[in-house]
């Protein structure tokens, strides 16, 4: 297949063009999207949406769009395209589109009559920046270009609204203009390669709608601020390159700046190339910490999501240190055992049961990958902080049972990966042993006495009875000779037998508390009645709770969330179980399931993987448009069957 371009037909059929979307991030915590057309979909589409420290750290979307205009002849042809009340799309820039390009970037080539113009968009890779390169390819008559910025200034979750505090000033910069709408925000610095002139016409636009915000049950209308607009004439084969920073730039510079970030670029011009590029967009450094941001738009960093995702966006990349740097920044906001799930930085939730025990998990996998290091010397004072206040007790009821399993939850509480709560109410509850999480604790407890034989004699002397009591108690509790499967979760009476997925974690774990021939019991039920193309359904279809499509307001999608939708990160677990029992002959599943998501490339999130898909077939992409641990999931198995050729 011809990897992420898209032809004239695909792009002015807007039912096509804006259910595809392009996202690109830099390590500074920036990001760019908007769909293949340029006309923005969503509230968290921007050219510039960077996190802001000043107000409340999170992201905030300060250049929306740049819309650019073609003077010939006295005659104007907007490029740009926004979308207003009853389907009405002004200005219609889109038809002039010929042609997207997003192998080595974002490039647009447009043609207005003997006009051809092409754009290519970028991020500064540790800086808040966005550069634009225009370059007139073809032009007869002499031509100047207008650039009409849309500004935002407001939470990437929120909307602008046109009001009377906005400050209307700018502050004229060197080749350009410096705006702050509101207090508290940086200037943004709008600077271009070459003089040109800034016509100031401050205006709302509005009513601008997001027809995606719209299907979500969201408020999905924006006013956008206009502060003006920049023009200058353009001669044929000469390139401008357009600057949004929140710091001033030399603009002399820019031309020079945008070929260097250019050059950093990996081609996604292959699946593989595809995949690893999606993977490090996810990593972000900032005031000296590496962390993992869950998914985008709108996912934060989430404890839960960074350690289950960590193998397969660093491991599987050949980006050991990364893994590592992940790791430390982790264990430094440990806190009793428990790591943050969510929440800014100074008001972060330890709501997560699995998280702790993930961190172990990933460590282990780690482990494989680096030589000379000794793991428990340098973890194993968090890893004992981890077991430690399993066993003893900490948050949320998490403690460990005389059986030796962990209980944990309280009413009304979701602490599992299904977290989905309306009303209130978690739409899933698993309050008590969950049977991933009591998988966890086995694979934990025995991984850390491996790595403490020799180090450490008394943890050794104080755990070593654990393994066999927990793996008699998690056959005992959870598995079920007659059904062939495991139960999802055990809380007093009550073992709930519903076909989820979570008990697929028990076969893929390098110690595991069940034998091979359960292990196989359990992958034959999931692959019949959970397994997709996409991943595996979070419950099985003969439920009458099933519900195969994710769509609708939030409460719809809530109930939906974790009762059939389709995850692609769970298998990564699959796959590890299935291979191991199956050996060689499991490769041939295994190499449909990596290959098939090479179809996903041109769809929904461009060159990347969504968060999740409908139960039901076609099994559409819904969700984030990327999420890093489907896309790490994906790049695993990818390893897992080159391993096993090699």
């Amino acid at each position: 297949m011809a990897f992420l371009k898209f032809d004239k037909a695909e792009l002015i059929n807007l039912e096509y063009s804006l259910s595809r979307e392009v996202l690109r991030s830099n390590r500074a915590g920036s990001y760019a999207s908007t769909t293949i057309s340029g006309c923005n979909t969503r509230k968290y589409h921007g050219l510039l949406v960077c996190p802001v420290d000043a107000i409340d750290g999170e992201n905030h979307v300060l250049l929306s769009s740049l819309d650019v205009t073609v003077i010939q002849h006295e005659q104007d042809f907007n490029l740009g395209i926004h979308k207003y009340e009853g389907d009405l799309y002004i200005p219609r820039g889109h038809k002039y589109i010929r042609d997207f390009d997003a192998e080595t970037g974002s490039k647009i080539t447009y043609r207005v009559g003997g006009v051809v113009l092409t754009r290519e968009a970028l991020l500064v890779e540790e800086q808040e920046q966005v550069l634009i390169r225009f370059t007139l390819e073809e032009a007869q008559s002499p031509t100047k270009l207008q650039f009409r910025p849309f500004l935002a200034f407001r939470n990437y979750h929120a909307l602008s609204k046109a009001n009377m505090y906005v400050n209307t000033r700018y502050r004229p910069v060197k080749q350009g203009i410096g705006s702050r709408m509101y207090e508290g925000y940086p200037e943004l610095h709008m600077q271009l390669s070459r003089e040109a002139e800034f016509v100031p016409v401050p205006d709302w636009f509005y009513d601008i709608e997001y027809i995606e915000e719209q299907k979500r049950g969201y408020d999905f209308k924006e006013d956008l601020y206009v502060p003006g607009y920049f023009e200058l004439p353009i001669e044929k084969g000469e390139s401008v390159v357009f600057s949004a920073s929140t710091k001033e730039v030399a603009p002399g510079g820019l031309k020079g700046r945008f070929t260097t970030e250019f050059s950093k670029r990996l081609p996604r011009d292959s699946y593989r190339n595809c995949l690893v590029s999606s993977a490090n967009q996810f990593i972000v450094r900032r005031h000296g910490k590496t962390q993992v941001i869950a998914g985008f738009p709108w996912f934060g960093v989430w404890g839960r999501d960074t350690f289950i995702a960590l193998p397969g966006l660093t491991l599987s990349t050949g980006d050991v240190e990364t893994a590592g740097e992940v790791i430390d920044t982790m264990v430094s906001r440990m806190k009793g055992g428990l790591f943050p799930n969510m929440g800014s930085e100074e008001a972060p939730a330890f709501n997560s049961v699995d998280a702790p025990l993930w961190f172990i998990w990933s460590l282990q996998q780690y482990a494989k990958y680096i030589h000379g290091l000794d793991i428990w010397e340098r973890y194993g004072k968090a890893v004992r902080e981890v077991l430690e206040a399993y066993r003893d007790g900490t948050s949320y009821n998490i403690r460990m049972l005389e059986n030796g399993l962990i209980h944990a939850g309280e009413p009304g509480k979701a602490l599992t990966w299904m977290d989905a709560v309306v009303h209130g109410e978690p739409v899933t509850p698993r309050e008590g042993c969950p049977v991933e999480i009591n998988a966890l604790w086995y694979n934990a407890i025995c991984q850390a006495l491996s790595w403490a034989e020799e180090r450490d004699p008394q943890f050794v002397e104080s755990w070593k009875e654990m393994p066999e009591r927990i793996r008699g108690s998690f056959v005992d509790q959870f598995w079920d000779g007659d059904l062939g499967y495991l139960a999802d979760y055990v809380h007093l009476d009550v073992r709930d037998f519903s076909v989820r997925p979570n008990q697929v974690i028990a076969t893929s774990l390098d110690y595991s508390p069940i034998t091979d021939e359960m292990k196989n019991a359990v992958l034959e039920r999931v692959e019949s009645e959970l397994l997709t193309p996409r991943g595996l359904r979070t419950l099985s279809p003969k439920n009458e709770h099933y519900k195969g499509v994710y769509e609708g307001d939030q409460e719809t999608r809530d109930r939906a969330y974790h009762q059939g939708t389709v995850w692609p990160w769970l298998l990564e677990h699959f796959a590890r179980g299935y291979l191991d029992v199956h050996k060689r002959t499991g490769l041939t599943l295994l190499r449909r399931l990596y290959d098939g998501f090479e179809e996903d490339m041109n769809v929904a999130g461009i060159g990347t993987v969504s968060e999740i898909y409908d139960g039901n077939p076609p099994h559409e992409p819904r969700g984030a448009i990327s999420q890093a641990w489907s896309v790490a999931a994906v790049l695993r198995i990818g390893e897992m069957i080159e391993m096993y050729n090699t």
